[in-house]
């Protein structure tokens, strides 16, 4: 048993069993012992590999995606370019190289980095040190402090860390999932609290049958009405990217990951990272609250298909030792084939009513 471990039992044993959310917010953020406050989770040293990390194509295209979503809004003189969870700066660094090829794109963006780890913190100013910017980069802990104007937001692989609450339908009534002591006091475990009348859920979930799990993730819901309502104010676009489902669906989706493992999400709390599947459905419907538009929800293989990811490969490929042209055969599958990240991970964008639907969604 752990450090976190004894302090969340210590926790329920003087308050009461904690919701699925409160559980996954002190074990991902807690300020000592959260697992984003302590340590780099990425790459092959650290406990999941993101397509940033896989090959510099991904953030690239992104990139250019960025400069004619801003050309397409007019190009205007400034315009705070976005991204919520950045990990280690290098999607961020990626996107900016290319995207500096887009005459006057350059000297319009304004870098806004929304991160709450400082050790993640001090790897994305380093990866944005050799970044040559007109204007310095910002780091925020909230979407709420980004200044004033037009904004491209990118989300990549943030929205399945966000806590989730989960409910279990049993006929009339739902049953809130939550977090105890085990009976002999040695650990966690799962439990459901007596039933209660219906909790908010979006509408995809109302009427689903009885004995099922319902997840919600009611941050991420408030953050894509947020982006959208600062897109009809103030103009601009975002993406999302993320695994999940496009429509809303049932069932448990909590997982922990650890060395690449699966791993039990009550175990070793802080020690692993906690996600859940993207309900990109509730996400749709929540943008249109927003005054928004939801374009999407499309595969993300389809997706880089359309922004030329293979064509970017095959310009690599052509200046490429034998190994090097390997590897970028093997980002190339890994992101884009159906049986890798290409089905699994969706993508959808935010954009005015009115808009034009933006690269990528054809």
């Amino acid at each position: 048993m752990n450090t976190l471990e004894k302090i969340i039992i210590e926790h329920i044993r003087d308050s009461q069993p904690l919701t699925v959310a409160e559980y996954m917010g002190m074990a991902l953020g807690h300020p000592e012992y959260g697992y984003y406050t302590t340590r780099d989770p990425f790459g092959a040293q650290g406990d999941f590999i993101t397509a940033p990390e896989i090959s510099q194509m991904f953030g690239e295209l992104l990139g250019l995606w960025a400069a004619v979503v801003w050309q397409g809004m007019g190009a205007p003189e400034k315009v705070n370019l976005v991204e919520l969870g950045p990990g280690r700066g290098t999607l961020m660094a990626d996107m900016l190289r290319a995207g500096f090829a887009a005459p006057g794109f350059r000297d319009a963006v304004d870098v806004h980095m929304v991160e709450t780890s400082p050790t993640l913190m001090a790897l994305q100013q380093q990866a944005l040190g050799g970044i040559d910017l007109v204007r310095e980069p910002a780091w925020h802990t909230s979407f709420d402090n980004i200044p004033e104007g037009p904004v491209i937001v990118i989300a990549n692989e943030f929205f399945d860390a966000l806590p989730i609450e989960q409910y279990f339908h049993a006929g009339a009534y739902w049953c809130p999932r939550v977090i105890d002591i085990k009976p002999d006091g040695d650990g966690l475990c799962f439990v459901l609290l007596p039933p209660y009348d219906a909790p908010e859920l979006p509408p995809g979930l109302l009427d689903v049958p009885p004995d099922t799990m319902v997840e919600v993730c009611p941050a991420g819901l408030d953050i894509v009405e947020k982006i959208s309502r600062r897109i009809v104010a103030d103009g601009g676009a975002a993406l999302i990217i993320d695994y999940g489902h496009a429509q809303s669906g049932t069932g448990d989706t909590l997982q922990a990951v650890k060395g690449h493992e699966h791993h039990d999400p009550l175990l070793d709390p802080g020690e692993a990272d906690l996600t859940a599947h993207v309900d990109f459905g509730a996400l749709s419907q929540r943008v249109f609250a927003g005054g928004a538009r939801a374009v999407g929800v499309v595969g993300q293989g389809s997706f880089l298909e359309q922004l030329g990811i293979r064509e970017r490969a095959e310009a690599l490929m052509a200046n490429a030792t034998p190994e090097q042209a390997e590897d970028i055969r093997g980002a190339l599958k890994r992101l884009t084939d159906r049986d890798e990240m290409g089905d699994l991970f969706k993508v959808m964008a935010i954009v005015g009513i009115d808009a034009p639907r933006p690269p990528g969604f054809d």
